[in-house]
């Protein structure tokens, strides 16, 4: 019993082990504020979110100062969160859901600099984490113009007046014929609702018959094959690896690498709003897992020891991917990647 206490004791020495109480800040900017405070508030995770401005030159600037395009601020909000149970990441992948990123002028209903969207980075890694998530937001194809949210650093924010803080619940009714009325709803439901109808998760049972044991051992109870003795792990030829169980598309081959490993490794996903990321805290580690968005399949685990660009590593299970070359893709429905594949 006492080897037991002194290996806790120990465990607990090793940073970030026991997990950390503080709590880390991401700013955004994407419109109006009151549509961008609940979909972070309702993140696990997530501790408080507040609107206000930030980003001009005017010291403690008033809503009526800023409504007027005079001060050079953004609205927008500051999120203070737990990275141990949301990362940086995801909130990123909430963000660029939630606005058009090649408006310009303004967001929707709401043009002028101060409806201007932007990521304000607080340190080098969001700065690398928003360059990244943007990149891959531009080269997914889904939008028809040029992605133009500015990616800044963080200079002062200035919290908005209290009517303005959770005025999405002070004023419900208000809030809804707002939202409604000003397009952001709709841009919603065109660009990005197709992707939860179409990639979804069966029921256990058909996911057991569609799958090799091991396939399910790996999606499913979070296991993991065996390195150099896998599918895909020197697969050379040219396609892209959707899930397994959901079929979303998840890497290409253009972005595959060789790592040394045994396993399929991949420098970024086709688009970041397909993968999750979570911390793993078993077998006495912290490691970050990638979860499949719809399907929610367990897919590997993310490392920051890759290659430039990015400098990532995408270590993949093979049991959980499914292999389309690219010959085969406008047959089987992922015409729209082909993109990937053009010099």
């Amino acid at each position: 019993m006492a080897v037991l206490f002194l290996v806790f004791f120990l465990l607990l020495a090793i940073p970030g082990f026991a997990g950390s109480d503080e709590l880390e800040t991401a700013t955004f900017a994407g419109g109006c504020f009151w549509c961008m405070e609940g979909p972070f508030e309702k993140l696990e995770g997530v501790k408080e979110v507040i609107s206000g401005y930030t980003g001009g030159t005017t010291r403690d600037p008033t809503y009526k100062d800023v409504s007027a395009g005079r001060t050079g601020h953004y609205e927008a909000v500051q999120i203070l969160f737990d990275s141990s149970v949301v990362s940086y990441e995801t909130l990123l992948e909430v963000f660029w859901r939630q606005i058009d990123p090649t408006d310009a002028y303004g967001q929707f209903v709401d043009q002028g600099s101060q409806y201007k969207t932007a990521v304000f980075y607080h340190d080098r890694n969001q700065k690398r984490a928003a360059e990244a998530s943007r990149k891959a937001l531009e080269e997914s194809g889904r939008f028809d113009r040029p992605i133009v949210t500015e990616i800044l650093p963080a200079g002062e924010f200035y919290p908005a007046e209290e009517y303005h803080q959770d005025f999405y619940k002070k004023s419900e009714y208000r809030y809804k014929i707002y939202r409604e009325n000003s397009g952001r709803n709709q841009f919603f439901d065109r660009y990005w609702q197709d992707d939860q109808a179409r990639w979804t998760k069966p029921e256990d049972e058909e996911i057991r018959d569609m799958l090799t044991p091991l396939q399910y051992e790996v999606t499913q109870k979070n296991g993991t094959e065996r390195a150099f003795q896998n599918d895909y792990w020197n697969n050379k030829k040219k396609g892209i690896y959707v899930d397994i169980v959901s079929g979303e598309p998840l890497f290409s081959s253009e972005d595959k690498f060789d790592s040394g490993t045994g396993w399929p490794s991949f420098t970024k996903p086709i688009d970041s709003e397909l993968v999750v990321e979570k911390k793993d805290r078993s077998f006495f580690m912290i490691r970050t897992e990638i979860r499949s968005r719809y399907g929610d399949s367990h897919l590997g685990h993310l490392f920051d020891d890759g290659p430039d660009p990015t400098g990532l590593r995408y270590c993949i299970n093979s049991a959980a991917l499914r292999f389309i070359p690219v010959e085969d893709m406008e047959e089987e429905g992922y015409g729209a990647y082909l993109v990937l594949f053009e010099d």
